[in-house]
């Protein structure tokens, strides 16, 4: 009977490694966001706005496997540090857009 619980156990998941690669790379980040008032999930944002300089919140979110209940917060966060800045489109004033400023690209 235990043997049927063996792909069950810790050592068996490949999810827990990949967990805990993932927690380990984000606390060697942390000390170096901390000097630029960066979150782990801001700084990736913010990658992806150095790269495209401005980007749909659909597409942002698509990019960055993130929800728009994720997002919306993170976005409004570096809104009000002054790294990006969002608007909508005048094209379709359904699509929210996300520019990078100045001073997300300093």
């Amino acid at each position: 009977m235990e043997k049927n619980y063996d792909a069950l156990k810790l050592e068996s998941q490949i999810c827990f490694p990949l967990y805990a690669a993932s927690r380990e790379i984000i606390k060697k980040y942390t000390p170096l966001l901390n000097e630029l008032d960066l979150t782990y999930t801001q700084y990736v944002a913010m990658m992806v706005m150095w790269e495209v300089k401005e980007i749909n919140v659909k597409d942002l979110g698509n990019k960055l496997y993130l929800d728009s209940g994720t997002l919306t917060p993170l976005l409004k966060n570096l809104e009000s540090k002054g790294y990006v800045s969002r608007h909508r489109s005048k094209e379709d004033e359904r699509v929210l857009l996300v520019s990078i400023t100045k001073k997300g690209e300093a």
